[in-house]
């Protein structure tokens, strides 16, 4: 069958109701859910407590290796921001931060992302969850999993829609170590602006985000926007309007998906969760029910391709939590019973006290034909990618046991991989031409599909991540003129930056198999 059909990737063989069994590692820090944003703040750390209770009940722990994340260090987040803005994370607490008022302007720390308590560890907590799954993938797990995870519209010298950390460029640059192309797959409904900006300029890492678009944060992601450069036609927007239900989505995910999956053969998939895509988000306005956001993640895994999922948005707490148990036993091949058993939180699922919640009945705005024109104008652009970019491989640190323990291990300095760069400063880069090149603030114009006198009128002003909030710094949200700050144009040896060159001899066999917010 033609992937692109939708009809899924190639499975292995059938055990259960999702095919065959997966090695799949969980991170999880019980120190995660006391971080506060502050008071009528809707991003809330709790759900991932209350995520990870209902696993225990569940029982799914005991089906996964179960890993307390090794907190990143500076100079581990210094691979992609800046060294000043991670200083300042550092830095600023709740009684200094009117101190440094110029410091939190320029680094958009304030009202969306606010100064509390155990910032800069929430930080190194949540990025050393997701560069820790990498690592796992990078040495023979089939799925990682990091729910504390997928903030993704942090910028390399700001904060921006409640992220400070960007741990999902961090992981993909972890993966392309060992991997010569890595795809990122984002459905939140906010534009997952922070990667596609980090990787706009390379063919080594696709980006593919399902998003709400217009006068919505964070204003950028136009189907128009395709990459640039080397990464021309790598980024992929799919753009959609409120109220999208779980048949509609399919329509564009699984054949669109399927597609960049014959097409671009990447040797690790990275798939950002975000629920708040679902019906009845407190800051959403899609209609998809838990089973229809799983089903991404069903599809995905079926390619039996390194798959590391990360959580996002989701500010309807007690749906948050429910998708993402649910997801994890998507992951690892198990269908959930819907009656939920008894456990802490227990009284936030009421009435029901149900896994599942059934969609509204709100209007779905994105018709037949506008699905259909996305779905072929995306599907003509994945047409002009030439099949699997490759790029000269060079020397990489060598392959070796992970010493990475479960949750209870009593040494934490013991969790963490040699080889990693989260834990070593001398890292053989991929490229070894021994040439360290320092991260450019250059100001590239996005390129698009449409002529240079379209672009002229594509100058958006981006839209508040919350109504009522002040708008966002200067540059950020503008679709057509936001600078990439491109992650593949880093050097990997030197921390605080990082090179991923591409190369076009075409000497190497593909790795791969293929068959804020509001």
């Amino acid at each position: 069958m033609d992937a692109s059909a939708g009809g899924g990737g190639n499975s292995l063989p059938t055990a259960g109701a999702d095919g065959a069994k997966r090695r799949v590692c969980y991170f999880y820090d019980a120190e995660v859910g006391n971080y506060y944003y502050g008071q009528g703040h809707p991003m809330k750390p709790h759900r991932i407590r209350m995520t990870h209770a209902l696993l225990a009940h569940y029982g799914l722990l005991d089906q996964m290796q179960v890993l307390k994340p090794h907190p990143a260090r500076d100079r581990d987040l210094c691979r992609f921001h800046a060294d000043d803005y991670v200083a300042f994370l550092r830095s600023v607490t709740p009684e200094t931060q009117q101190d440094q008022i110029r410091a939190l302007k320029r680094f958009n720390v304030g009202e969306d992302c606010p100064v509390f308590d155990g910032l800069y560890s929430f930080c190194q907590t949540y990025a050393g969850g997701s560069v820790g799954g990498a690592v796992k993938l990078n040495h023979g797990h089939d799925i990682a999993i990091n729910w504390a995870g997928g903030l993704h519209h942090a910028k390399k010298c700001e904060a921006s829609g409640f992220c400070y950390v960007n741990d999902i460029v961090l992981a993909i640059l972890e993966l392309l170590k060992y991997h010569q192309r890595v795809l990122y797959v984002d459905i939140d409904i906010h534009h997952g602006d922070g990667v596609e900006e980090a990787f706009y300029t390379t063919d080594r890492v696709m980006t593919v985000s399902f998003h709400k678009f217009g006068d919505y944060f964070p204003g950028t992601g136009d189907i128009r926007d395709i990459g640039h450069s080397k990464g021309k036609y790598y980024s992929l927007n799919v753009p959609l309007d409120d109220g999208i239900d779980d048949e509609s989505y399919q329509s564009l995910f699984k054949p669109i998906m399927g597609k960049v999956m014959e097409v671009f053969r990447p040797g690790a998939v990275v798939l950002q969760c975000g629920a708040d895509s679902l019906s009845g988000d407190r800051l959403g306005c899609f209609n998809l029910s838990i089973r229809g956001h799983a089903e991404c993640v069903r599809f995905m895994r079926s390619f039996n391709v390194p798959l590391l999922l990360l959580g996002g948005g989701g500010y309807t707490i007690r749906n948050v939590a429910r998708c993402w148990c649910y997801e994890t036993g998507v992951a690892l091949g198990h269908e959930l019973t819907d009656k939920m058993p008894p456990n802490e939180y227990f009284e936030y699922f009421g009435p029901d006290y149900t896994l599942h919640v059934a969609p509204s009945n709100m209007e779905n705005k994105n018709t037949r034909q506008q699905l259909d024109d996305i779905r072929s104008r995306l599907l003509d652009n994945l047409s002009k990618l030439r099949h699997a970019p490759s790029v000269q491989f060079q020397e990489r640190p060598p392959e070796a046991e992970l010493p990475e323990q479960d949750e209870d291990q009593e040494d934490p300095d013991e969790r963490h991989h040699a080889d990693s760069d989260v834990e070593m400063d001398d890292v053989k880069p991929l490229d070894d031409s021994g040439r360290r090149s320092s991260i450019q603030n250059v100001r590239v114009k996005r390129e698009s599909a449409e002529t240079d006198a379209a672009d002229q009128d594509g100058n958006r002003v981006t839209a508040e991540h919350t109504k009522g909030t002040e708008p966002a710094a200067d540059g950020v949200g503008s679709s057509k003129q936001t600078v990439p700050t491109d992650a593949s144009a880093m050097a990997i040896d030197e921390p605080g930056s990082l090179k991923v060159e591409p190369d076009n001899s075409n000497k190497l066999q593909d790795q791969a198999s293929v068959h804020q917010k509001p």
